[in-house]
Order: C-alpha cells, then sequence, then structure tokens
C-alpha cells in the first residue's frame, strides 16, 4: 500500500479506490473523505482521469502508488491540487509524471515541490530507469517547473487529443 509523503509545505495522500470514487461523487464527497477543505479549481481535467485511475487500481493492484497523489497544503488544511504517475514503469522501466495546482496556489513553488517530491518516489523504486513528462509545444508554467527539476525537452510528439507536445526527460542527478 503506498504511503503518505511529507513536504514541507505538503502532504501528498496517495489515491485509494475510496478517495477516487469520492472524486467522481463530487468535490463535497472528497474533501469530507480527506477531512479538508477543497480549493477550486484543484482539478482542471474533469472526473474522467480518476474514472481512468479507479479502474486501473481496480484492475490491477501492482498499481497500488503509481497512479494518484493528493497534495494537501499543510497550511489551511486545503486540497490544492492532483498528480502523480500515468502507471508503473513500463517494460524499459520509465514512469511518466503530471501534476495540477489549482489557479490561486500557482507561483509559489508548490508545483515544483510537488514534481520533486514524485521524482523521489519513482527513485524509491529500483525498477525505474527513467522519468518523463509532456506538456504542450508551447513555453509555459509546466515547462518552468520541468526544468526546475532537472528535466529537459527531448522531441516534439504529435498526440491525436492535445496535438503537438514537447517530451521532457529528467536528467536528476
Amino acid at each position: 500500500m503506498a504511503k503518505m509523503i511529507s513536504t514541507l509545505r505538503m502532504e501528498l495522500r496517495p489515491a485509494t479506490r475510496e478517495l477516487l470514487r469520492a472524486v467522481i461523487e463530487s468535490d463535497e464527497a472528497l474533501g469530507e473523505l480527506l477531512g479538508v477543505s477543497v480549493a477550486e479549481g484543484w482539478t482542471e481535467f474533469g472526473k474522467a482521469p480518476f474514472e481512468y485511475m479507479l479502474n486501473v487500481l481496480t484492475s490491477d493492484e501492482n498499481q497500488d502508488g503509481w497512479v494518484n497523489y493528493f497534495p494537501i497544503l499543510k497550511s489551511g488544511n486545503q486540497l490544492i491540487g492532483s498528480g502523480g504517475f500515468k502507471g508503473g514503469p513500463n517494460d524499459e522501466g520509465w514512469v511518466e509524471i503530471g501534476y495540477e495546482i489549482a489557479p490561486a496556489f500557482r507561483n509559489s513553488g508548490l508545483a515544483t515541490e510537488f514534481a520533486m517530491s514524485l521524482i523521489d518516489i519513482a527513485l524509491e523504486h529500483p525498477e525505474v530507469t527513467g522519468i518523463c513528462a509532456h506538456t504542450l509545444a508551447e513555453e509555459n508554467a509546466s515547462c518552468a517547473v520541468l526544468r526546475k527539476c532537472s528535466f529537459e525537452k527531448v522531441s516534439e510528439l504529435i498526440d491525436d487529443e492535445d496535438g503537438a507536445i514537447w517530451r521532457w526527460e529528467w536528467q536528476g542527478n
């Protein structure tokens, strides 16, 4: 079972089937289950990714800890975003991270703190040989976060849903 991670300013609570069902039900249900208030705009992607994650966790218990974490701001006890992995390591040992922070909490280093924690989580697993991320193919805040976390842009791809995207790979220590 995945463990809660504590950072300087956040607690990262791992997704469980129960928490993912609460996300799908409502923000109120999620807040009540987590025992927190829920920031406006904590997720911009709707319920579909959480339905996908619930399906992944339900069908493969080995994915525990490899889907989502809920960042709870310690000061204020508030859910401020979402993020994690697209799943466990692939056959080559790569994992992909993704993260989001509610608009009111952006530009404060929280996304970088969150992304760094995801890197740390991945590196605890010896089977992980690489970490990647994808952004839209334009300079934006996510690109800045990835650079701060020692990622380098390595290619541009065409995604069926998003069009042009950039692939970033962690070039860490």
